[in-house]
């Protein structure tokens, strides 16, 4: 049964969306990590509690199947703030770490 399991989780992750923008900090690789980390011996891998391990599979599996994004819609693709997707994608992406670098750099001169 665990082969089972690790197979499952194993598509899981191939199906998850990798976000190439979030470098070190995209949900995908965790996701990826903690998988490899749990299943060390892969198929053979004994899993200590089977029904915490399964209710987790279950809602991975719902979140990245968009179930509660279809039972509930947004009405608009913005935030309390008024600021879009994109431009949350904007922010978010490697633009703020570089001037969180640039501003530790100005302040080590």
């Amino acid at each position: 049964m665990s082969a089972t399991r690790y197979r499952r989780f194993l598509k899981l992750c191939e199906e998850w969306p990798r976000d190439e923008y979030k470098k070190g900090r995209d949900l995908g690789t965790f996701l990826r990590q903690r998988v490899a980390s749990a299943f060390r011996e892969g198929e053979n891998t004994q899993i200590s509690d089977p029904e915490k391990c399964d209710q987790m599979y279950e809602s991975l599996a719902r979140i990245n199947g968009n179930i509660y994004r279809q039972r509930f819609p947004r009405v608009r693709d913005t935030s309390f703030t008024g600021v879009t997707v994109e431009e949350c994608k904007v922010l978010l992406t490697g633009s703020l770490q570089q001037m969180d670098e640039e501003k530790k750099a100005c302040g080590r001169r």
